[in-house]
């Protein structure tokens, strides 16, 4: 599990994407790096990393349900998530 600090500087990151997103599209098309520049570094949507929802961990996450294959298999097994069964042949 992520620490709660690490998961709040990442909400708080996707804030200030949203925020600077049409800026950094206007400063792009008119082609104006120096102003891009003068911009907060985390407004750079490259800088977003995706978290699963329930316990913050970087790794293993699968975007289609947001959140990490533990969690993942955990929900599946448990029948939490619509239409997943766990596969037998």
């Amino acid at each position: 599990m992520a620490k709660e600090s690490v998961k709040v500087r990442e909400l708080k990151r996707q804030k200030m994407v949203a925020k600077y997103a049409t800026k950094r599209a206007e400063l792009k098309s008119k082609g104006d790096y120096l102003a891009l520049d003068k911009l907060p570094k985390n407004a750079s949507p490259v800088r977003l990393h995706n978290r699963c929802k329930l316990t913050g961990r970087p790794k293993g996450y699968m975007r289609k349900f947001g959140v990490c294959r533990n969690v993942f298999r955990e929900l599946a097994s448990t029948g939490k998530i619509p239409g997943i069964t766990k596969a037998s042949w």
